[in-house]
């Protein structure tokens, strides 16, 4: 699996609410630890199929515990509230780098229609 970008420098910041990623074209990114979390690719929050994709509350405040290796096309990010099965590669970092305001914008709507805060945790639905 080859992508076509590769960062050259993925560093958590000092209060763990942010990850910089940059790319060798010179790209960078900026990444919230809660836009990682809600939008991450894991079963957990995508679902095993079409249209089983799932909302996931309450994680305003999250923060990234740790970023490891996973073969050179990606990093598995932990976070504080024990998630860690999201295998993020280097495509997937840069799609949320150029279309994370975007993608954001939509789970807040998504929040918004099932009654559902940033704030406040609960079951994913």
């Amino acid at each position: 699996m080859m992508s076509e970008f590769w960062p050259t420098e993925l560093r958590v910041s000092k209060d763990r609410h942010r990850l910089a990623v940059t790319f060798d074209d010179g790209a960078s990114f900026d990444l919230s630890a809660e836009m990682l979390r809600v939008l991450s690719p894991s079963a957990e929050v995508q679902g095993h199929g079409p249209g089983q994709r799932v909302t996931v509350p309450g994680k305003r405040n999250v923060q990234i515990i740790s970023v490891q290796p996973t073969g050179n096309y990606a990093v598995r990010i932990g976070f504080d509230d024990f998630h860690d099965t999201g295998i993020f590669t280097w495509t997937y970092l840069r799609e949320l780098g150029e279309k994370g305001k975007e993608l954001f914008q939509a789970y807040e709507r998504e929040l918004a229609e099932k009654g559902m805060s940033r704030d406040k945790p609960e079951k994913p639905r």
